[in-house]
């Protein structure tokens, strides 16, 4: 049998019968949006990520895009960001008006390297076209970007700052989740995330009431909220009571019940997956490069990404031997024909360079050994015959 990139079915039959029983009690209920669950899910989502604030709603991206509404960040603005990244980080800045900025990466991290965002907003602020007014860092492949450094950044700079964790949400950095620095922390619950439903949805967290309240708005067509109505009089449903330009980002009910039985083993399953990702290290780590993770940081290994030289090689290699394998990110984004005419001040070298030599192998919780091993033993096979 081929080995699966990521074993999504392993992780439902574990689950087995209280996950089917929750989403049979959703479809029993008749609340399939905004029902009792999403409620539940959220405070729960809050406690294990310590924060006080959380929303959900429709995707990862609506996710990042909500708290730009929020603060009012359009036409003129910039928002800096890594380009090694997924289009969505970036798609958001021009869904609200406003321009992203691509910074380079750190070599072994592949995470937004601090100095370079520090030049880059510097460097805006000289040419005077735009007003820069935030930074979404990105957790990518699943552990947490360099928070402390680029908090310092954009606290220097005045600027609003999100830690996009669609890959990470579950890492830490010396014990502390990325909202401990972060303004917001935002997520993606797409299926094969580390912490997944069965369809989209996202969510924002957050340690400011006022900033949630406005969140809560926007994700219902900027409908009243209780703060908006102190003092004043509505007998009506506040969502007929529009008081912002918002969008629908509700995530579906059912969504939820299968995020409260998944975030149940949520723990167990990052404790795994560092397992896996040791054995892979142990095996390859003298003849590729592998990961290596930020000085007292703990991923939830979103992908097992190496370094390889002769990249189609391997990956012709191993689909030979019915191991599967993926590219994140094959053209950067700042190389994309939609994306080009933004600015990228100073070029990207290391976004550049590491776009043609990553690739990620498979990785999930549920990896045999003997699956492992087998992937190991077939890139050592490539290796020395190459060597």
């Amino acid at each position: 049998m081929p080995i699966p990139f990521i074993d999504l079915q392993s992780q439902r039959a574990r689950l087995g019968q209280p996950l089917e029983d929750a989403i049979l009690k959703v479809v029993r209920s008749g609340a399939y949006v905004m029902g009792p669950e999403i409620a539940q899910f959220e405070t729960a989502l809050g406690e294990f990520g310590q924060a006080p604030f959380v929303l959900s709603c429709g995707s990862g991206t609506e996710a990042l895009q909500l708290p730009l509404m929020a603060w009012g960040i359009g036409p003129g603005d910039a928002v800096f960001c890594p380009s090694f990244t997924f289009a969505a980080t970036a798609e958001v800045m021009p869904l609200v008006g406003a321009s992203p900025v691509f910074v380079d990466i750190l070599e072994d991290t592949y995470n937004l390297d601090p100095a370079a965002l520090d030049r880059a907003i510097e460097a805006v602020k000289a040419e005077g076209r735009l007003t820069p007014k935030a930074v979404i860092a990105v957790d990518l492949f699943g552990q947490p970007a360099d928070y402390p450094a680029i908090t310092a950044v954009a606290r220097k700079h005045g600027l609003k700052l999100i830690a996009d964790s669609a890959q990470g949400f579950g890492c830490t950095l010396n014990g502390q989740h990325p909202i401990h620095w972060a303004d917001v922390a935002t997520t993606s619950f797409f299926p094969a995330k580390p912490l997944g439903c069965y369809g989209d949805g996202g969510a924002v967290l957050c340690k400011d009431a006022r900033l949630h309240d406005i969140l809560v708005s926007l994700r219902v067509h900027g409908q009243a909220v209780k703060s908006d109505l102190e003092g004043k009089t509505f007998d009506h449903d506040p969502k007929y009571l529009n008081l912002r330009i918002g969008m629908n980002s509700r995530m579906d009910t059912i969504q939820a019940a299968v995020l409260l039985q998944k975030l149940s083993i949520f723990a167990d399953e990052i404790e795994a997956r560092n397992r896996v990702a040791a054995r892979y290290a142990a095996g390859l780590s003298d003849v590729v490069v592998t990961p290596k993770v930020i000085e007292g940081g703990v991923s939830v290994w979103a992908q097992y990404t190496i370094e390889t030289d002769d990249r189609d090689g391997l990956i012709a290699h191993l689909k030979g031997h019915e191991i599967p394998t993926a590219v994140y990110y094959p053209i950067p984004i700042h190389r994309q024909d939609v994306y080009s005419a933004y600015p990228a001040p100073g070029g990207l070298p290391v976004t550049d360079a590491k776009a043609g030599k990553v690739m990620s192998l498979p990785m999930h919780p549920y990896l045999t050994p003997e699956d492992q091993d087998a992937i190991i033993a077939a890139i050592r096979a490539f290796a020395g015959r190459n060597a």
